[in-house]
């Protein structure tokens, strides 16, 4: 039974289609808990709008580029809106690397509209549907343009081949994917790989299966660059 009590409880939403989200979440630390919990979270080139009911404040997580603790209190509740790679400046207001490894206030950016923000959501009824509408409001310009196609370029060709295919010099490929998404083009490439995978892992793939679906030269490469961005072997993270 002591298990249950202190069972972290993370759940997912679908994205309103159309939106730049990635997904919506919860996540709960039972107040009847012993102690604190902590959490790794691992680089997956989203930005995430978190919610704590602790003090009804707003905070922006990453894009990371390397693993990162979150420690949950007994009784916090969490509300997440996860943008998807290289759609956050529009709702920040500002370039993503501005926010790369980091765990900020959002009233930083938003100064006291955040504040109203985190009292908004702590009034609502459906938390998850009052914060999803409040940053999609935010979101008033496009991202840019450049990101489907390089999302989808990087996990086929090379930096340099990238470049070519969207008529860019990598000077500039790397000064844009820096802004959208908060580092430059091959670590955007080497977090993306990662994540495709983990997933490929979790369907139940061999590991020498993954490792050659996803581009690493073998499974030791993979293994190396799993350690690398997210502290731990790929057995563990499974």
């Amino acid at each position: 039974m002591q298990e249950g009590v202190n069972a972290l409880r993370y759940r997912e939403f679908p994205a309103p289609p159309g939106t730049g989200f990635a997904c919506l979440w919860t996540h709960e630390h039972p107040a009847g808990a012993e102690t604190a919990r902590v959490q790794p979270v691992v680089p997956d080139g989203c930005v995430d709008l978190i919610w704590w009911a602790r003090n009804a404040e707003v905070m922006v997580a990453g894009p990371d580029t390397g693993p990162r603790p979150a420690t949950l209190e007994p009784g916090d509740v969490l509300v997440g809106v996860r943008l998807l790679p290289g759609t956050a400046p529009p709702a920040l207001g500002v370039p993503a690397d501005a926010v790369r490894d980091g765990r900020v206030p959002l009233r930083e950016l938003w100064g006291p509209d955040a504040d109203r923000l985190g009292e908004a959501v702590a009034g609502a009824e459906d938390r998850c549907a009052a914060f999803s509408e409040a940053v999609r409001a935010r979101m008033t310009t496009p991202p840019d343009p450049l990101v489907t196609g390089l999302v989808a370029s990087l996990e086929r060709r090379s930096v340099r081949e990238t470049a070519d295919s969207l008529g860019l010099g990598e000077r500039q490929l790397r000064r844009r994917t820096t802004a959208a998404f908060g580092y430059g083009p091959k670590t955007l490439q080497r977090v993306l790989r990662f994540q495709r995978a983990l997933e490929l892992a979790r369907a139940g793939r061999p590991l020498a299966d993954v490792a050659y679906a996803t581009g690493y030269s073998d499974q030791a490469h993979m293994a190396h660059e799993v350690r690398d961005l997210a502290g731990a072997p790929i057995r563990a993270l499974l």
